[in-house]
């Protein structure tokens, strides 16, 4: 595939750039999605290795016949020859040099005969100064290492190929020059150079940014070889510390660089129980490098690749620039960038209130209302992307807060199921890491936090019949005003403990540290930019299904029934509460649409048909853990101390919901799949 070199005439945001990605014997599957992945993020090239050492083990030649042809009929290959085979080895080990150094000249030839119709550059070795990929205890002087790289460089140079030199990491001029004192650069068309600024090096310390690795390169290549490229053959930042949006911000700085090509590193953390070079979970820096999680779901860095390409990292980044003026005290809106965060911080900047929206951009379609907001209110809105587990980036958030709208969260039960811990330490301990920001302020910060009305359980005590389509209380009261707060708790799946555990800190923190805190149990909400899945957001996800024409998923039998109410009327009562917090503090509030505004899911299903005129496609499976067949909040502790109440009606909601998102099927600006300035 063709590559479109970097220039200093283009913009950096139209550079090409591709991933590095080290594939695991047998892994097709993740291969395939792979690259799915990378080509939709717009990468144009791929670095990978080609490892000597699993090449000549049992099944080794095969995986790649296989590996090689399949990435390189789709992307640009870069295949990193490296690893010695054990029984070659001087040491026994894979970073021993090999017994007969031509060995390793022989074993390019036979790839390139294999498999060079597949890429036009070939890479020797991979971080020579890195005692893991090469002993150079045995080669103090590097004479070994010279004379194997030298001659499978020259001997790939005349059977047409292009090398490139393994590089060094740290980057190391010494050692480059080195190279080229031996001859090895003469016969290179670049030289690689890798760097992990905030990861293992210390941007104070040794990290003087990539410009400066790339111009101390190039002054060595231009006493050697001026017509080599630099190259970054590894690029990467760690996100074990939960600060996603940082790796976007270094992936920019590494694209807006001199050098040549990039290759970031890496495209999917490494599980756990897989052991790197270092052994079996050593150092956990190692295991979080990758644009994807371990489960498949894209970070910051992907989905704002996937938004709209380098274009929209560099927005992202352009919006989140710190503008607050001395002395100012905004409203902080955790999970700002969400359905109801968006909604609520909108609100605030039309009354012209200085708003900081914190999101980690961790749901489909978040981007997008953070574009939009920034769009409406661009002088008043400061973007943090950050994380509820990054207790540096909160604090520096909390200190001249106003007040705090806490509504970021996990907030899939599904998801809760699959991965507790993960839900565990974005709902509990997050909640937990706010509450101890506020406290270390020593101000009475006021927090309303979004809670939810999971909070009481499956209601596997609560009597109910069928009536009709719908499953109704058998208690007359129940049916009249809905579950009321003085419901004992009861958490069920690990998405209601977590969350019901952040509840009761929440409460908790008023009485025991007189914290000005309240909760709000939420229902339903739905409405205005919400990208609805099926695992939350069930209405939208509902409209948008039927939208689209894809089939929706029944789980039970369809009569369950929630009330629902229209996000404006959640937008009220967040900022009812936030100002009456001197009544309401540690208090836990119901939030919801109530009896009046309770319907079953056939009959949202009927509501659909009627707006859209379209039949929807129906699939049902089994009840899903936890779900209840009846809830409706009884909201008159909120209506009698606030005086709020539910404005829109269920089927005037729903009309307006069905209004937004046709504008995204027809394919308006506001479409989640694009962020750019």
């Amino acid at each position: 595939m063709p590559h479109t070199p970097n220039s200093d005439l283009q913009d950096p945001e139209d550079r090409a750039f591709g991933f590095v990605e080290w594939f695991r014997l047998g892994e097709r599957a993740r291969v395939e999605e792979a690259l799915d992945g990378m080509l939709a993020c717009g990468a144009s090239h791929l670095r990978t290795q080609l490892s000597w050492a699993e090449y000549h083990q049992p099944g080794g030649r095969e995986w790649y016949d296989w590996l090689i042809p399949k990435l390189g009929q789709r992307i640009d290959l870069l295949p990193c020859l490296h690893y010695t085979p054990p029984s070659l080895s001087r040491t026994g080990l894979s970073s021993g040099p090999p017994k007969r150094l031509r060995d390793y000249a022989d074993f390019v030839d036979e790839i390139l005969t294999r498999y060079g119709e597949h890429f036009t550059h070939i890479e020797l070795w991979n971080e020579p100064n890195n005692l893991l990929d090469w002993d150079w205890r045995l080669d103090h002087d590097w004479q070994m290492f010279c004379e194997m790289i030298g001659a499978a460089a020259y001997w790939a140079k005349h059977r047409g190929w292009k090398v490139v030199l393994g590089g060094p990491a740290p980057f190391d001029a010494y050692w480059l020059d080195l190279m080229g004192k031996r001859g090895v650069l003469e016969h290179v068309d670049a030289v690689g150079c890798h760097g992990f600024p905030g990861t293992w090096d210390s941007d104070i310390g040794a990290w003087n940014g990539w410009n400066a690795v790339v111009d101390e390169a190039r002054s060595v290549l231009k006493g050697h070889n001026p017509k080599a490229e630099v190259w970054i053959t590894e690029g990467g930042y760690s996100t074990w510390r939960h600060d996603e949006a940082k790796q976007a911000d270094r992936f920019l700085d590494a694209l807006r660089t001199k050098a040549d090509r990039l290759y970031w590193y890496g495209w999917q953390d490494i599980p756990k129980h897989i052991a790197v070079q270092e052994g079996l979970y050593f150092d956990p820096r190692h295991y979080h490098l990758g644009v994807t999680d371990v489960r498949g779901r894209p970070k910051v860095l992907r989905r704002l690749l996937n938004a709209g390409g380098p274009k929209a990292v560099a927005f992202a980044r352009e919006v989140a620039a710190p503008r607050l003026t001395t002395g100012a005290k905004p409203w902080v809106v955790l999970g700002g960038a969400g359905f109801i965060g968006s909604n609520l911080a909108d609100a605030l900047l039309q009354d012209g209130e200085e708003v900081i929206v914190f999101d980690n951009l961790g749901r489909d379609g978040v981007e997008t209302n953070l574009s939009w907001l920034q769009q409406r209110q661009s002088d008043r809105l400061h973007p943090i992307l950050a994380d509820l587990r990054d207790e540096t980036a909160l604090r520096d958030v909390v200190g001249d807060a106003a007040g705090i709208y806490h509504l970021a969260a996990q907030v899939a039960v599904t998801t809760s199921i699959e991965d507790p811990v993960e839900d565990f330490a974005i709902n509990a301990q997050g909640t937990l890491n706010v509450l101890e920001a506020i406290r270390g302020t020593d101000r009475q910060i006021p927090l309303v936090f979004a809670s939810t009305n999971k909070v009481y359980g499956q209601l596997q005590d609560l009597a109910v019949q069928q009536m009709g389509d719908r499953w109704l209380p058998v208690d007359e009261d129940t049916r009249r005003f809905g579950i009321g707060e003085t419901r004992p708790l009861d958490f069920s799946t690990p998405y209601g403990c977590s969350k019901g555990v952040a509840d009761q800190y929440v409460l908790d923190y008023a009485k025991t540290y007189d914290l000005p805190t309240a909760v709000l149990r939420m229902s339903c909400i739905y409405g205005p930019r919400q990208f609805g899945t099926e695992d939350q957001g069930w209405v939208a996800h509902f409209l948008l299904a039927a939208l689209r024409g894809d089939p929706i998923t029944i789980y039970g039998d369809g009569r369950q029934v929630r009330d629902v109410l229209h996000v404006s009327d959640a937008v009220a009562a967040y900022r009812t509460v936030m100002g009456n917090l001197n009544r309401l503090k540690g208090r836990p509030l119901n939030l919801g649409g109530g009896p009046a505004n309770a319907v079953s899911l056939m009959t949202v299903l009927d509501e659909i048909r009627r707006l859209t005129g379209v039949q929807p496609v129906l699939r049902t499976e089994d009840w899903r853990t936890g779900d209840q067949l009846y809830f409706a909040a009884d909201t008159r502790r909120l209506q009698e101390t606030v005086g709020w109440r539910a404005q829109i009606g269920w089927q005037e909601g729903m009309k307006d919901l069905a209004a937004w998102l046709e504008t995204l099927t027809a394919g308006d600006t506001q479409n989640p799949k694009r962020l750019t300035a």
